[in-house]
């Protein structure tokens, strides 16, 4: 099969197409899936250099989430049967035609999702759902105020749409205008363009000098210590990532004075990336929260965005459009003569 294979430590536009990819064992507890599309992201470039908190064993085939049709079942599958549309998020493997997922990391597509639409749930939209509503994180609730960075990337367009679904008043920070308009039409209430201007002065402003209650942030670095001064009282803040390069240093002070709550996350030690497997302990919830952003979806409450697909064969040019910032939402690679 084809597929982009890592055989060392590399950076991402060392990587070239393979015609002559292993294909994959399957286990009793696996599904082989046919990949309809794939989902590249920062966090890709990341794995295949050696520099995620996880390395996979050499050599290996990155990517962590595709949509496809299951073309077989491991002997000890019970929930996935041949030829269902599925999306999947896996350990890695999904840059190739083939890929292979524990069956408990599958979840079966209504019918009217896309397959190139549907990689933006398996990560993005859990990972915002699970962060907005799980009680030992940011509880986001019916009237809160919340301030989402990097709004218009793949977590942060997912973020402003459940916020909207949950009743909260979304306040958004983009790095351009055309980015402010496409978060604008996904439902946030205020835009801010932090390229032109700071932030918190428009946040407090809009808050009547309260701050925003929940803060949400796949930025990191300068965009974190700003936050800080403009989060509310009894406030919670979560960092998601450090997109913009810098891994803060948290005042405990400003905690303290504030009683501030910070929240970590890391979405992928549910589905099984991390030394501690506890992905069949979290299934239960996992599911129940995807049949949930599915059900929303089909109410037309939730409007995933692809900015730009690419077929396998272009995936350099793929990536690139995610580390140049380019994209808006997902960026996908579809494959296959019926991608949709």
């Amino acid at each position: 099969m084809r597929g982009v294979l890592v055989r060392d430590w590399t950076e991402f536009e060392a990587l070239t197409l393979d015609d002559d990819c292993p294909t994959p064992p399957l286990g009793p507890r696996e599904v082989r899936i046919s990949t309809r599309a794939a989902g590249v992201s920062f966090a890709t470039s990341l794995v295949v250099a050696g520099k995620y908190q996880r390395r996979p064993p050499l050599p290996f085939v990155p990517g962590t989430e595709v949509a496809g049709v299951v073309i077989e079942t491991g002997s000890e599958c019970e929930r996935v049967s041949v030829g269902e549309r599925v999306i999947a998020v896996l350990d890695w493997g999904g840059l190739a035609e083939e890929a292979v997922a524990k069956e408990v990391n599958v979840f079966v597509l209504p019918d009217a999702l896309p397959f190139h639409l549907a990689v933006c749930f398996t990560n993005s939209y859990m990972t915002s759902y699970a962060a907005l509503t799980w009680p030992h994180l940011l509880r986001l609730a019916a009237g809160d105020v919340v301030l989402i960075h990097g709004a218009a990337g793949g977590v942060g367009l997912a973020a402003v749409e459940i916020s909207k679904v949950l009743g909260a008043t979304v306040i958004a920070t983009v790095g351009s205008e055309a980015k402010r308009e496409i978060v604008e039409q996904h439902g946030a209430d205020h835009m801010i363009n932090y390229s032109v201007s700071g932030f918190r002065d428009r946040v407090l402003e809009l808050t009547g000098g309260l701050g925003a209650n929940v803060i949400y942030d796949p930025v990191g670095g300068a965009v974190f210590a700003e936050s800080l001064r403009c989060i509310a009282p009894e406030g919670r803040i979560m960092p998601v990532g450090f997109a913009g390069g810098t891994i803060q240093q948290i005042p405990a002070n400003i905690l303290l004075v504030k009683n501030i709550t910070v929240c970590g996350f890391n979405f992928g030690y549910y589905v099984g990336w991390s030394p501690r497997d506890v992905r069949e302990v979290y299934a239960p919830r996992l599911h129940e929260n995807m049949g949930q952003l599915f059900a929303w979806h089909a109410e037309g409450r939730l409007n995933p965005r692809v900015s730009h697909t690419f077929p396998l064969e272009r995936f350099q040019e793929a990536m690139a459009v995610v580390l140049s910032r380019q994209s808006t939402g997902r960026v996908a690679l579809v494959m296959g003569d019926d991608t949709q």
